[in-house]
């Protein structure tokens, strides 16, 4: 092997020194450029996450817009409360914050010890505190203790409309009603308080706090009148006590527009408590999902939310079919010996000795059977129906409430002779009270099926931000002439016939009575109801009253008629002199 020489030897270690001068000036200048790319091009990131490691940021909660009637009373407003939280590296005294709170807020020391020694940015103690308790605890001074002013959903009214307002959860945002409709405009936006502080999380005084305002919710207007509303929810109630019905529904609403004046569906809830079971249920001794479903029950709103069988006020809807198809006539006159044969059917008129000789109008008069099964047999299933969808039966009304149920319908190749005569009365299949009301109003109202609804706009407290709600109108469902010859027709129902208890001195009332059996038949269950309108020629209100499961006397024209009639003896004069008080 070949020795290395003492030049060769130098030249060797010369190159490697060389070579590593030259791999640290590329280190330093790789160095210096990341550090000048960082310093310049990033400075602003790395500053901001500097400062984030140096700020707590703390919620402030929006005011919710409020909910105001059509008079301007608030039914739905907001109750100033506090947020209790702790901030840990702030905190001076743990035993003292954590007796205070304890103390003040009736909190386990267990619970409160937990949080204030957990090390977090901030801690929650407690929200939704009464205003009084948080300036109590402001008044300590404690260091580390934050108390943030903020908002809790308040019901004036408690229970009245209960299943229309709906509620808030605890963070204040919609669960049910127009609560959760309108979210989108009643919830604000959230502002910010922003505080810096030291590399020990304590607070720098000198630095003081930057806000971001929260920005409020808009005010929902709605065309629910209070007044009317809580004298339909007293008449409702009354009536279930004296008729120990399960409950009882009464809607009132404009057949013009779709503006709905009153919805009461009792017993409601307290809204300011809407967790709370009644006193009848032991709610230690059934489980979460239990209470959930009996909640659900409680919440749900029979107007939009179930179904029944209308029984003969669905006689509305075959009669103006009948009239548009131009099958039935007025002065058509039928025979009713007590029942009429369907196929090997024998289906009885609720007169078991027959009404005998009578013309149409006298036959709705009459509410009988027969005639207005003659009448949907006149139709006949295809074209009755395809008058199903041109009077919107099948499609829901579109009603700014969350839940509505559709029509149970039989499909049409499923409706034979019998089906075609019992709908044609009101039975075997399954509405809602709004989709009756609805439906009804366009055959009265001269043929434009309206959307019914609450919201009539959403505005800020200044006005500065305002919108206008607008809803869909189907012209011509029936023709003007249908309409008018209806008109006329229910209101011989109430002058002289079935619907004579639902009349009102003074006042030109339309309308129809019903009386439904629940399923399964035989149960001994029945649903007594009625709708009437007034003025009977130019109808400015439309109101339905629906009795579930009243015990003794069930017909629709004895004890559902009379509550209609008190309603209307009621608010006919008050809407008078509403409408001449806005002229």
């Amino acid at each position: 092997m070949k020795e290395e020489t003492p030049y060769q030897h130098k030249t060797y270690h010369r190159s490697k020194t060389v070579t590593a001068l030259f791999l640290c000036v590329i280190a330093f200048v790789g160095l210096m450029g990341r550090l000048a790319y960082l310093m310049i091009f990033q400075s602003e990131y790395y500053t901001m996450k500097a400062r984030e490691l140096h700020e707590r940021e703390r919620s402030i909660k929006a005011a919710r817009g409020r909910i105001i009637d059509a008079n301007g009373k608030i039914l739905a407003d907001n109750k100033t409360v506090c947020t209790i939280s702790v901030i840990h590296n702030q905190v001076t005294d743990p035993e003292e914050v954590i007796a205070v709170l304890c103390k003040e807020l009736g909190l386990s020391e267990d619970y409160v010890r937990k949080r204030v020694e957990k090390y977090s940015s901030i801690e929650k103690i407690k929200s939704n505190v009464d205003k009084s308790t948080g300036d109590t605890i402001r008044a300590y001074d404690l260091a580390g203790v934050k108390v943030d002013e903020d908002y809790k959903r308040y019901y004036p009214y408690d229970s009245l409309a209960s299943k229309v307002l709906g509620f808030t959860g605890g963070d204040n945002q919609g669960i049910i009603g127009l609560e959760v409709i309108y979210e989108e405009y009643l919830q604000g936006e959230a502002g910010t308080i922003l505080t810096v502080t030291d590399a020990k999380g304590v607070e720098v005084a000198e630095a003081g706090e930057e806000r971001v305002e929260p920005i409020d919710g808009r005010d929902l207007y709605i065309s629910l009148d209070m007044n009317i509303q809580s004298y339909a929810t007293q008449l409702a109630l009354q009536t279930m006590e004296t008729k120990e019905a399960q409950s009882v529904s009464i809607l009132v609403m404009n057949p013009q527009n779709g503006e709905i004046l009153a919805m009461a569906n009792v017993p409601e809830f307290n809204l300011n408590e809407p967790y709370t079971l009644p006193e009848t249920i032991d709610a230690d001794a059934i489980s979460e999902e239990e209470k959930q479903n009996l909640l659900n029950g409680i919440w749900r709103n029979g107007c939009i939310n179930d179904t029944y069988e209308p029984g003969s006020t669905f006689k509305i809807i075959t009669a103006a079919a009948g009239l548009e198809s131009g099958e039935v006539k007025p002065t058509d006159t039928f025979s009713c010996p007590g029942y009429i044969m369907v196929e090997d059917r024998r289906i009885r008129c609720h007169k078991v000795g027959g009404h005998g000789a009578e013309d149409f109008v006298q036959g709705t008069m009459n509410s009988c059977n027969p005639v207005f099964i003659t009448v949907g047999m006149r139709i006949g299933v295809e074209r009755y129906y395809n008058y199903f969808k041109q009077f919107g039966l099948l499609d829901r009304t579109g009603i700014d409430l969350p839940g509505e149920a559709g029509t149970i319908m039989h499909n049409v190749e499923n409706i034979g002779p019998v089906e075609l005569a019992t709908i044609s009365f009101g039975q075997s299949f399954q509405i809602t009270p709004i989709q009756l009301a609805v439906t009804a109003s366009s055959i009265i109202n001269g043929g434009r099926r309206v959307t019914p609804h609450f919201a009539v706009r959403a505005a800020d407290s200044d006005g500065s931000r305002s919108h206008v709600f607008t809803y869909p109108v189907r012209e011509n469902v029936v023709s003007a002439e249908t309409s008018e010859t209806m008109r006329y027709i229910l209101e011989q129902v109430v002058a002289e016939g079935s619907g004579k208890n639902g009349a009102v001195e003074g006042y030109r009332v339309g309308g129809k009575t019903a009386t439904s059996q629940t399923l399964p038949r035989g149960s001994g269950k029945y649903i007594a109801s009625f709708l009437g309108f007034a003025p009977a020629d130019d109808p400015q209100v439309l109101a339905v009253a629906i009795i579930n499961n009243p015990q003794g006397t069930y017909y629709g024209g004895q004890i559902a008629a009379p509550v209609v009639r008190q309603l209307f003896e009621n608010i006919l004069p008050y809407l008078e002199k509403m409408d001449y008080n806005k002229t």
